[in-house]
Formats: C-alpha cells, sequence, structure tokens
C-alpha cells in the first residue's frame, strides 16, 4: 500500500508533467507566425533635423521623425507585450556598423486594437543620436523600426522592418 505522501508526489508530478507539455506546444504554436503576420510599416521618416552639435568629444544629433505602423498583426493568443523601438544604424571609420535606439514604447496584448497602431507625427527622440567620437558629420543614416515579442511562455524573439524599406537620410556636414 502506498502512503498518502507518495500518492501526493505521483498527482503533483503528473500535474506538473501535464503543465510543461501544454506549455511546450504553446512556445511551438508560435513557430511561422513571424514569417507569416507582420506589422505594416507605412511610414517611418525623419521629419526635422533640430541640431547636431560636439559636446564633450563627442557628437550628438537632435531630431524628430515621423511614424505610422499598425503593430495588430505581431499579435496572437501567446504575445503578451512588444516592446517597438526606432533603431538610427551608420557607419564610422572607427567602428563600421552603429545602432542606437531612438525611441522606445511597448504595446499590451490587453491594449484595445486602435492603441496598437502607432500614429506619432514630429516625434521628438527619448536618445539622442550619439556618436563615441566626432564623426556624425556627413554620415548617411538609416532609420528603422525593430521589435521584441514577449510571449506568455516561450522563447523571447526579434522582428524588425524589411531590409530595403527603411529610409535614409544624410546628416549635416557643418554643426549646427
Amino acid at each position: 500500500m502506498h502512503t498518502v505522501w507518495v500518492r501526493l508526489n505521483a498527482v503533483v508530478f503528473f500535474g506538473l508533467t501535464v503543465l510543461l507539455c501544454l506549455s511546450i506546444l504553446a512556445a511551438l504554436s508560435k513557430i511561422g507566425h513571424t514569417s507569416r503576420y507582420q506589422p505594416h510599416i507605412h511610414k517611418l521618416a525623419l521629419k526635422n533635423m533640430k541640431s547636431l552639435k560636439n559636446h564633450g568629444g563627442v557628437d550628438r544629433a537632435l531630431l524628430s521623425f515621423d511614424l505610422h505602423a499598425d503593430m495588430n498583426p505581431a499579435f496572437h493568443w501567446n504575445i503578451k507585450q512588444l516592446f517597438v523601438y526606432v533603431v538610427a544604424t551608420y557607419a564610422t571609420p572607427t567602428n563600421p556598423k552603429n545602432q542606437i535606439v531612438l525611441w522606445d514604447r511597448i504595446i499590451e496584448s490587453s491594449d484595445p486594437p486602435k492603441r496598437k497602431i502607432l500614429k506619432e507625427e514630429n516625434v521628438f527622440v527619448k536618445y539622442g543620436l550619439v556618436d563615441q567620437g566626432a564623426e556624425l558629420r556627413g554620415k548617411e543614416v538609416e532609420l528603422s523600426l525593430m521589435w521584441d515579442h514577449m510571449p506568455l511562455t516561450g522563447l523571447l524573439y526579434m522582428g524588425e522592418q524589411k531590409e530595403g524599406t527603411a529610409s535614409k537620410f544624410v546628416l549635416p556636414t557643418e554643426y549646427q
């Protein structure tokens, strides 16, 4: 005859095994979702260059941009939230690839569908475009939208704007 503790152990570990199997199935359900359901990015472009200055040996650019994107397709039942951010990418002789986050927002799955549509006009950057040296002048900068999927269960994964669709602009050659 089994004791109460042996029976309790069997029930608890059976429940944990079922929970593990359901979690694995939930994580597998997202496979292929990112390639089939991409957010619709209608516009991401520089609106206004506010300043380009050198301060303390580093270049700093402050700017604003327009962003129109529908993030609804990125959501499914296993997504808790999206961390959406705008990245500026540029190259310098010192560092061949520089990526800087200029703006970000968290979109919850519980938000209404209208809140998952980003329609931002003349948004001033949260974080300045700062280079480690004085190499920003005259550089071509690419603005792209990226997002991190944060699921209820499973691995975190990233999504990004399709290659060739990001907007580009050239910074001034003189400080302003």
